[in-house]
């Protein structure tokens, strides 16, 4: 029962500290790797200190000492990481990289003592088991087997039930409480209920500092009106000014935005809008009848694309149920106007036998993108989904000068579709990709910006997204390689342009 709990509980403190730590450092595969790497070295020496404890202490009683203190050190990890990672969160808005980078580290740190403890479990309890030689091999096989089998549910119970359920601080104190009822439960069983209860100040402890530790909200952030953990992100809304906006995990970009007066934002939501346009004029707003939006977050985009065209009708794609129904509490996402689908955007979009006039892809912010949606199989499926005159757009992050990914990019979209523009958006580390199949000419755009202006009913939002694009428009970049299914290597692009995003030199002067 202890080897079982104690695989449990490794495996699970393992992902919650991936969502502890990607709320604030996001979650890309630099974090994760990170916190594996970390995780099976304390693990390792916990193996080692294991056998050499249970050597010269092969006392049922220490094996469940052992399982005590490492339960307690599990539940006071929100009490000590979460003073570090507000510091961390607050040096992420000033973009401080040695407080930022000591906070990660700090944090790892306070895993270490836990984590090795229970490392001691499986040889500790091969020690104790073993009676007989000729059986040594057969009882450490099983009890490695019920280890791993008690790691396996552990995969799954924070992701899928307790951190949805009761946030990432609390999924640590539930993994506490359990592992420590083992302990005491074993103690009381095997040795005497005596010795349990010198271990009972552990609990009243354990209880202290979640009371006095965990109130108030995770973020130092200011203008909170809402916070949650999901089995996908760490979301949080903030309110300035009248202003909503949504950020997701450590907080850098904006997702979404609302203001109860204002329709334009000058970002790049309003250049969904334009895409109809790079096809030859006339092109009629009352003609745009169906959007796709993979990467809905809280319907900026699709909000703004229902007050332009008149007769649309929208499918948003956002994995995460928590944001749609944010997107609806918070933001006045529009229901009239569309079909939500929580699911995945390559599977959705595929398994979707619609077409559309415009398909719109907001899934490209570095460091963690979705190497899927960026391949030539990827955009091969967004053209069969699109109408015979229908156009493509995506926002694509890019940092300084840095145009990897961009072109990276653009050259993909370019081995499917025969005609593909970019611009950059002022004062942003934005480009948008559209690519259209209709083989279109550079003046198709301010052809029907024309027309559109000379037209009275025609809104100013749609008018002031097309001079953003007209004046904005980028050359053809340099050709760079075509992503595929088989060999798409974002990550080692992403993590050099944040490597250097850090190293420039620059990152304390941004505001």
């Amino acid at each position: 029962m202890g080897v079982f709990f104690a695989g449990c509980t490794s495996l699970a403190v393992e992902l919650a500290a991936s969502r502890l730590l990607g709320n604030y450092f996001g979650s890309s595969n630099i974090v994760w790797a990170t916190i594996i790497g970390l995780i099976l070295i304390y693990l390792s020496i916990g193996y080692i200190l294991g056998g050499r404890w249970a050597d010269r202490s092969p006392e049922i009683g220490t094996f469940f000492t052992i399982l005590c203190w490492a339960s307690l050190l599990i539940g006071l990890i929100p009490l000590a990481s979460r003073p570090i990672l507000r510091a961390a969160s607050q040096a992420f808005d000033e973009m401080r990289a040695g407080v930022m980078i000591g906070s990660f580290i700090s944090v790892l740190a306070l895993f270490s003592l836990p984590v090795t403890l229970l490392g001691t479990a499986s040889p500790f309890a091969i020690r104790l088991a073993i009676q007989e030689k000729e059986q040594s091999g057969t009882i450490a096989g099983r009890i490695y087997a019920i280890s791993t089998l008690g790691s396996f549910i552990g995969t799954f119970l924070p992701v899928l039930l307790l951190i949805p359920l009761m946030g990432t601080y609390r999924t640590f104190l539930t993994l506490s409480g359990i592992l420590m009822f083992i302990a005491f439960f074993g103690m009381a069983k095997t040795v005497s209920l005596r010795s349990a209860a010198r271990f009972s100040w552990m609990p009243v402890l354990l209880l202290a500092s979640t009371f006095y530790g965990l109130r108030g909200l995770d973020k130092s952030a200011k203008n909170i009106i809402f916070e949650a953990d999901t089995s996908y992100n760490y979301i949080q809304v903030q309110e300035t000014n009248g202003y909503r906006i949504l950020r997701l995990n450590e907080g850098q970009g904006i997702h979404s935005i609302y203001h109860p007066a204002r329709e334009n934002f000058n970002g790049p939501w309003e250049q969904v809008l334009t895409a109809p346009f790079f096809n030859p004029p006339p092109v009629s707003r009352e003609l745009i009848q169906r959007l796709a939006i993979l990467g809905l977050a809280a319907g900026t985009s699709a909000n703004q694309a229902a007050a332009v065209f008149p007769n649309v009708m929208i499918d948003g794609y956002e994995i995460d149920p928590g944001i749609i129904q944010v997107g609806y509490d918070y933001f006045e996402m529009n229901k009239s106007h569309m079909r939500v689908f929580a699911e995945d955007a390559r599977w959705g979009i595929t398994h979707n036998e619609n077409l559309y006039d415009v398909i719109s892809i907001d899934a490209y912010k570095p460091p963690y993108i979705p190497w899927h949606l960026t391949t030539r199989e990827f955009f091969a499926v967004i053209n069969e989904r699109l109408d015979s005159d229908g156009t493509l757009v995506m926002n694509v992050a890019r940092i300084f000068n840095d145009r990897r990914l961009v072109n990276g990019l653009y050259t993909t979209v370019a081995s499917v579709f025969p005609s593909v523009y970019i611009i950059d958006l002022p004062k942003s580390f934005n480009s948008i990709i559209f690519a259209s199949k209709q083989p279109s000419i550079s003046d198709n755009l301010i052809l029907n910006y024309i027309a559109l202006s000379e037209d009275s009913r025609t809104p100013q939002l749609l008018l002031s997204a097309l001079e953003v694009a007209i004046l904005n428009i980028q050359p053809e970049p340099q050709s760079d390689r075509v992503y595929t299914d088989d060999h798409a290597p974002i990550e080692w692009i992403t993590n050099a342009m944040i490597f250097d995003f850090f190293h420039s030199g620059q990152i304390e002067e941004i505001q």
